[in-house]
């Protein structure tokens, strides 16, 4: 028992890693910075992520995860590579296993390339789980009963709807409209509205300044900058945040409406437990102001947010790691 077990929230807008016995030891932007000339990466993370839309040239910063998949492999597994070393497991026979999260419905072929970056980082064997089923875990909830648990896993790439029974998925949903979508939307809004130029991280900024998803639920003001699309200058505009619900509303209005698909598709006797036990909200998203509320009147079940939201899936490798061997599809 020398190899350390970790658990890797692979993340499209960070990555999350959980060491047995340790909990969360890594929590960065899943963003790299590499200068075209050469190939070669610069920076990772949190370091790569203050680079974004501030480069020159010749240095691109890259999410290689886009839509909660693999979009470039080989920055990906450089990542991986960079985070496990950062941890410096190094020791005797110190190749440790790794359980990584996927969304719902990837490919086999998308499946294949998560596993095999992960072995090629550094892993002895590697566990593919399903998303929804570790956030829940990582919630609290104890799936591993005969009775219904509903998740909502919003994340930066994609949305994981599913509800669970008996340790596995019953039926769910995956969408690719999320956190990074509502930064989009954001942007686009402010675009056409105002003819106003903003990068991605002001629109996230504005997102958690002042972004609500219900309807007056909050009556908030801030001031960006941005460049004038028709002078070319910079300038500064004041919006709030019943602008930025207009902005969200139809990339919301998917994600209930998805939770209402697997509703509907929920054996009876599951649904019932649902009105019981109520839904719970994970991920970056569930700390959209509202969204909550807006769930619990679209859905009409009582609505729960996390108490981590963020860590959910990484708190939740960290559990299905003492289990590994009863719990995980190998």
């Amino acid at each position: 028992m020398f190899s350390k077990d970790i658990g890797i929230d692979l993340g499209t807008a960070n990555v999350l890693i959980h060491l047995k016995g340790k909990g969360i030891v890594l929590n960065e932007p899943s963003v790299v910075a590499i200068d075209k000339k050469t190939n070669k990466v610069l920076a990772v993370g949190e370091e790569a992520r203050q680079m974004v839309g501030r480069t020159p040239g010749n240095i691109v910063a890259i999410r290689p995860l886009k839509d909660g998949v693999i979009a470039d492999f080989d920055v990906t597994e450089a990542m991986l590579k960079h985070f496990i070393n950062k941890l410096d497991l190094k020791g005797f026979m110190s190749k440790p296993r790794i359980l990584i999260c996927c969304p719902t419905n990837i490919t086999s072929v998308e499946q294949k390339a998560i596993r095999e970056a992960a072995e090629k980082s550094g892993g002895k064997k590697v566990y593919l789980e399903e998303e929804p089923k570790v956030a829940a875990i990582g919630a609290g909830m104890d799936i591993f009963q005969p009775s219904g648990n509903m998740v909502v896993d919003i994340g930066g790439g994609t949305t994981d709807v599913a509800v669970l029974s008996m340790g596995d998925i019953v039926t769910s949903e995956s969408i690719k409209v999320a956190g990074d979508v509502f930064d989009n939307d954001i942007l686009q809004y402010i675009k056409k509205e105002y003819k106003l130029l903003i990068g991605e991280r002001t629109a996230e900024n504005i997102k958690t300044t002042i972004g609500t998803v219900f309807p007056g639920g909050r009556k908030d003001t801030m001031e960006i900058r941005g460049r004038d699309m028709v002078t070319g200058l910079p300038r500064v505009i004041e919006i709030n945040s019943e602008e930025i619900e207009q902005a969200l509303r139809e990339s919301i209005g998917m994600i209930v409406q998805a939770a209402k698909d697997v509703l509907e598709k929920t054996p009876p006797e599951l649904s019932a437990d649902i009105i019981d036990r109520g839904v719970i909200l994970t991920g970056g998203g569930a700390l959209l102001h509202g969204i909550d509320q807006l769930l619990i009147e679209e859905l009409k079940v009582p609505v729960f947010v996390a108490e981590n939201p963020m860590d959910c899936v990484a708190i939740g490798t960290g559990i299905m790691l003492d289990n590994i061997d009863r719990a995980v599809n190998k």
